[in-house]
């Protein structure tokens, strides 16, 4: 099946995808969680993948995660689960402290004291990974990760923070190259992962359309995919 042609379709083949690379690692694929990253996608489309089976959803918009996150609250079958995965400005917390169940981009001291505040005020723990610059790209977002414990320090400090692991995004590689480029970049975030202080095991968030299976091979716990699942966008 190289091209399936509906979401559940596409949702099997991707589940059989993530079976393989479990198989191979040795790992059991209820240990991975997929994250249908719906942004810029209307309603409709939100609704296909939650009746498709797909609970946990990703937006990177603060503006589309509030209007989404409102008009879901009452679905059907229960509310999804809400990722949100993009870099977030400190004045806009508040929306996401207050609906996000995973924020998946802390980078700094600042932010999370921020959000903290904002998510003590709704009587909530919001839950966070903090995301690392494991490619050394100057576009990609993301603390060092010389610079990872004295956050992670700062940050589990909050009471309402339950820093609960790591994100990372890998530099894009051609199928080819994914074990010479990616492969290290995620095993990297793994180790980072691995010698942190974890109240429980942490969770690593790693692996997008174009890698994912090379992500939970080396660990991830939640993967990241959109194109894949809805196609190219418009």
């Amino acid at each position: 099946m190289s091209d399936p042609h509906t979401l559940s379709d596409r949702l099997a083949f991707i589940r059989d995808r993530i079976g393989d690379a479990c198989a191979r690692a040795g790992r059991d694929p209820s240990e991975v969680t997929l994250i249908a990253v719906t942004k810029t996608h209307g309603l409709d489309v939100l609704r296909d993948a939650l009746g498709a089976g797909l609970t946990d959803l990703g937006e990177n918009r603060v503006g589309e995660l509030v209007e989404k996150a409102d008009a879901l609250a009452d679905a059907s079958g229960g509310a999804p689960t809400w990722h949100f995965i993009g870099s977030l400005q400190r004045n806009k917390a508040r929306d996401v402290a207050e609906r996000a169940d995973l924020f998946h981009a802390l980078d700094s001291p600042r932010l999370a004291k921020e959000l903290n505040k904002r998510a003590s005020g709704a009587g909530r723990v919001l839950r966070c990974l903090v995301q690392v610059n494991i490619s050394g790209e100057d576009s990609k977002h993301g603390v060092a990760p010389e610079a990872l414990p004295e956050l992670l320090e700062r940050a589990q400090a909050f009471e309402s923070l339950n820093v609960c692991g790591l994100m990372g995004m890998a530099e894009p590689a051609a199928p080819e190259d994914l074990d010479r480029i990616v492969r290290p970049q995620f095993a990297r975030l793994r180790h980072l992962a691995e010698t942190g202080l974890w109240r429980e095991a942490p969770l690593l968030s790693m692996g997008m359309s174009g890698d994912f299976e090379t992500a939970i091979e080396e660990g991830a716990t939640h993967v990241r995919l959109g194109r894949v699942l809805f196609g190219a966008r418009g």
